[in-house]
């Protein structure tokens, strides 16, 4: 009896559960899916996958898929497989892509380099408008993606660039160098894939070109690679804001040691990070004798400041990332957030004060000591949300100048530096208000 996967869509209900599914039912699945939905199929998954899906084909059909991948695809999957099995699926690739292929391996797989193409759509100066429609027409088999046409002349210098719809819609009689555009945006091979990303986002292409060091254009890169890498960027950056290394593979593909490495590391530092608060909470342990009615407020003091903090390590994480803040811009940040944090700790400060007053007057909580003890509780809230808010923003400063990623900021590390310095901050305000009366 079929099963619901056999019998509806094919492909649709394979994606669905791709992520789900073992090697083996993988394997099966994808050989049961018709000859045109498996290719379609095997180039729209990831390198990861694409290589997950070739190691469990028998190897006599191995290079009929590899042969399917564009260059810059075929390059990711044999970085993926590792230097060990490199000349393995090399070997399966025609001389022609195999060339390209290791031209491209040279380059590092996070700059231009590693992410173009070195399929492009050329076009001749001196052709007219009507021959390089014919010609671009014969090239559309091979060329894989064809969002521009490049104008090169003989030592394959960049003149210009020409869509396809500046094409159809001028003068067949013309020639293409008066129609194509000459202000030209372009990034050389060693450009990092964020720049390229930014680059592409701010002049909103569908394509940007790579020249060497010559003004030779060997490439393209993308706005489909362009989105692997905002996907890819976007994915370590949320995991080193929760705390924990950034993970090689898909969640359900790593290892359960890796993982395990993985959050480890920032697990033992924040441990260790904590261990000051135990030591400041001794170095105040007479004050709280004198009045324990302050350990009672220490949760809310300190997670206000650490929640501060870590709403401003976000905010200028993704403003860096955006490229909307640069490290020239600190002084601007730093008084913005001094002004923002004494405004969050006002307004927190005086949600604490109404607390109080109204448990007092409810259940007589606090004693004679309300007014006192309410004000030491607003003026600690102010001090440390003030601090959380200014270390949080300045932070991935600090990480940016010393050639770091910001997003190694974490709200745990922001937390956990917040919670020993909020310590400092509320038992000195209560030792200066409180228990002076």
């Amino acid at each position: 009896m079929p099963t619901e996967l056999e019998t509806a869509s094919g492909t649709e209900h394979l994606w669905e559960r791709w992520h789900g599914l073992s090697h083996p039912e993988r394997i099966k699945r994808f050989r049961e899916l018709h000859t045109g939905e498996k290719a379609d199929f095997f180039l729209e998954l990831s390198a990861h996958d694409q290589l997950d899906v070739l190691r469990g084909l028998p190897p006599e059909q191995r290079h009929v898929w590899m042969r399917l991948l564009a260059p810059d695809d075929a390059a990711d999957v044999i970085q993926e497989a590792g230097p060990e099995k490199r000349d393995e699926f090399l070997a399966l690739l025609d001389d022609p892509t195999r060339r390209e292929v290791i031209a491209l391996l040279a380059y590092k797989d996070d700059e231009a380099g590693g992410l173009m193409n070195p399929r492009f759509a050329r076009l001749r100066p001196e052709s007219t408008v009507d021959e390089a429609i014919s010609y671009l027409r014969r090239e559309a088999p091979i060329v894989d993606q064809m969002y521009y046409a490049y104008v090169l002349d003989q030592r394959q210098h960049l003149l210009g660039v020409v869509s396809l719809r500046q094409l159809f819609s001028a003068d067949p009689a013309k020639p293409v160098r008066e129609v194509m555009k000459t202000d030209l945006v372009w990034v050389e091979p060693d450009t990092d894939q964020k720049k390229v990303s930014t680059i592409v986002r701010d002049n909103r292409l569908l394509a940007v070109p790579v020249l060497d060091a010559e003004h030779r254009m060997v490439g393209i890169v993308t706005v489909d690679d362009i989105v692997d890498v905002v996907e890819e960027e976007a994915s370590r950056d949320i995991q080193n804001l929760g705390g924990t290394e950034a993970l090689d593979r898909p969640y359900l593909h790593t290892t359960l040691p890796e993982m395990v490495r993985k959050r480890a590391g920032w697990l033992a530092i924040l441990f260790l990070g904590e261990m000051f608060t135990a030591t400041a909470m001794s170095f105040f342990e007479d004050e709280i004798a004198k009045a324990v009615v302050l350990a009672l407020f220490l949760p809310l003091i300190i997670s206000s400041g650490g929640n501060s903090g870590s709403q401003a390590t976000s905010l200028v994480i993704q403003a860096m990332a955006l490229g909307d803040i640069r490290l020239r811009d600190w002084f601007r940040v730093i008084r913005r957030e001094l002004i923002a944090g004494v405004a969050l700790g006002v307004i927190l400060g005086l949600i604490g004060l109404a607390r109080i007053f109204a448990w007092q007057r409810l259940f007589g909580t606090y004693g004679p000591q309300t007014p006192i003890l309410a004000l030491t509780i607003l003026c600690a809230l102010i001090g440390v949300v003030t601090f959380g808010t200014l270390a949080g923003s300045m932070l991935p400063f600090i990480l940016r100048r010393c050639g770091l990623n910001p997003a190694s900021a974490s709200a745990p590390f922001v937390a956990t530096l917040v919670d020993v310095t909020g310590l400092v901050i509320y038992f000195t305000i209560a030792k200066a208000l409180l228990l002076r009366h």
